[in-house]
C-alpha cells in the first residue's frame, strides 16, 4: 500500500486502531524499482474488544492464590475502578466461606480497605444487607458471619446519622424478627429462611461484643430479649422444622441464656423447659422430633453437660476433680476397646504400649488389612524405626509422662 503523504499515514493508522505515537513501530522498505521515495508498510492490525480493564481470567478448577488480592497492600491500586463495593465484599465473603482459617491473618486488611472505601450511609447499608444475606442463605456461614460482625463493629469508623454498623445490623435483623409469626405459619421456603436468620441471630448474641461505659464487655441484652421471643414463636407453632429449629437454637445458647436470666432473677428457661413438655404430650409432631425434645430436656437437667465445682489446676487430682482425665489421650486394645487414664490399669497398658517395637497393631478396616496390603508402598518401608527418631520418641514420652505426674 503506498502511503506517500503523511495525512494518508495518519488517517489509515486511525482506521486499523494504531496510535500515531507508534509511527516508528511500522517497517519500512529499502528497495523496490519502482520507488522515488520511501514507502511505509503497515502491518495489517487485527481490531479486537478486548479490554485492558478486564478481569483476570483462570481456567475452571483453578485454585486462585485468592488470599494474595486481601492480604497484598497493592490490592486498591491494582482494583482501583475495576470492582465495585458488593463484588469486592462478595469476593471476601466467599473466600470466607471456602477458607475460615484466613480470617485471622485478613480480616484486619479487610476492615481498612472498607474503611477507605465506605464513606456514606447508603455503603454501609449495602455491606451490611451483603453480610447478612450470606450468613442467612450459605450453610454454616452464620458463626463466621457473626465474628465478621462484631469486628466491624469495633473497626469501622464510619458512623453515618442512620446509624453505625452495629446499629444498622440490628435494624435489619429486626425487620426479620418483627414478621416471627407469620414466618413460623407460612411456607415451606419461608420457614427455611426465617430458620436461618434465627440461627444467625443467635450466633450474634453468643459473638457480638458490646462495651459498656466502664469499659467492661458484655453480651447485647436486646437480642437475649429477641431470642426468647422467638423461641415463644416457634413453639406457639409446633411444626416439626419449627420445633427442630428451636432445639437448635437451645443447643447453642441454653447455658448462656439461662446463667443470663438467672442474674436477673428470672425462670424464663423453666417456662421454655414447660412448653417443651406441653408439645411433647399434646403436638401432633414426629416421633423422631419428639425424641430430639426430650434429649434436649435431659441435656439442661444436666446443667447443659457443664462440669462446674473443678479445683484449679495446681491442685486438681483424680479424686477432686472430674475433669482431671479429659485431656488425656484414649487408647485401643488390639480388640479394638478404648481405655483411658481414668481406667485403673492404665499405666500398665501405657506403658507396656512404650516399650512394644511396634505401636500400632495390624487391623482391618472394611476387610482391608492395612499393614499388609500388598501395596510396594507399604512392603518397602522397614519395620523398625530409625535409632535417632525412636531415641527422640522415648525421650519426648519420658517428659510428658513426667509432667503428668506433676
Amino acid at each position: 500500500m503506498d502511503l506517500g503523504s503523511h495525512s494518508t499515514l495518519k488517517e489509515h493508522l486511525q482506521q486499523t486502531g494504531i496510535s500515531s505515537g507508534s509511527q516508528d513501530k511500522v517497517s519500512v522498505p529499502d528497495s523496490g524499482p519502482e520507488m522515488g521515495e520511501a514507502q511505509v508498510t503497515v502491518a495489517p492490525v487485527v481490531t479486537s474488544k478486548l479490554s485492558a480493564k478486564a478481569p483476570e481470567f483462570y481456567p475452571s478448577g483453578y485454585n486462585q492464590n485468592f488470599s494474595q488480592n486481601f492480604t497484598d497492600s497493592s490490592f486498591e491500586d491494582r482494583y482501583d475502578g475495576y470492582l465495585t463495593l458488593a463484588e469486592y465484599v462478595q469476593d471476601f465473603l466467599n473466600h470466607l466461606t471456602e477458607q475460615p482459617g484466613c480470617f485471622e491473618t485478613e480480616i484486619a486488611q479487610f476492615a481498612e480497605t472498607l474503611n477507605g472505601w465506605v464513606a456514606e450511609d447508603e455503603a454501609l447499608q449495602e455491606l451490611v444487607e451483603l453480610i447478612y444475606q450470606q450468613a442467612t442463605s450459605v450453610p454454616n456461614f452464620s458463626y463466621m458471619g457473626a465474628r465478621l460482625c462484631n469486628y466491624l463493629s469495633h473497626h469501622l469508623t464510619i458512623s453515618p446519622q442512620s446509624g453505625n454498623f452495629r446499629q444498622l445490623l440490628l435494624q435489619r435483623c429486626r425487620t426479620e424478627y418483627e414478621n416471627r409469626d407469620e414466618a413460623t405459619k407460612g411456607e415451606e421456603i419461608t420457614r427455611k429462611r426465617f430458620h436461618a436468620f434465627v440461627l444467625f441471630l443467635a450466633e450474634l448474641y453468643l459473638n457480638l461484643e458490646i462495651k459498656g461505659t466502664k469499659g467492661q464487655v458484655t453480651r447485647a441484652e436486646i437480642l437475649q430479649e429477641g431470642l426468647r421471643e422467638l423461641l415463644n414463636a416457634l413453639f406457639s407453632n409446633p411444626v416439626d422444622s419449627n420445633l427442630i429449629c428451636a432445639v437448635k437454637l437451645l443447643k447453642l445458647t441454653g447455658s448462656v441464656l439461662e446463667d443470663a436470666w438467672k442474674e436477673k432473677g428470672k425462670n424464663d428457661m423453666e417456662e421454655m423447659i414447660q412448653r417443651i413438655e406441653n408439645v411433647v404430650l399434646d403436638a401432633n409432631c414426629s416421633r423422631d422430633v419428639k425424641h430430639m425434645l426430650l434429649k434436649l430436656v435431659e441435656l439442661r437437667s444436666s446443667n447443659w453437660g457443664r462440669v462446674h465445682g473443678t479445683s484449679p489446676l495446681t491442685e486438681a487430682t483424680p479424686e477432686n476433680d472430674p475433669n482431671y482425665f479429659m485431656n488425656e489421650p484414649t487408647f485401643y486394645t488390639p480388640d479394638g476397646i478404648p481405655f483411658t487414664a481414668a481406667d485403673p490399669d492404665y499405666q500398665e497398658k501405657y506403658q507396656e504400649l512404650l516399650e512394644r517395637e511396634d505401636l500400632f497393631p495390624d487391623y482391618e478396616e472394611n476387610g482391608t488389612d492395612l499393614s499388609g496390603s500388598g501395596d510396594p508402598y507399604f512392603d518397602d518401608i522397614d519395620d523398625e524405626m530409625d535409632p535417632e527418631i525412636e531415641e527422640a520418641y522415648e525421650k519426648f514420652c519420658i517428659e510428658s509422662e513426667h509432667k503428668r505426674k506433676q
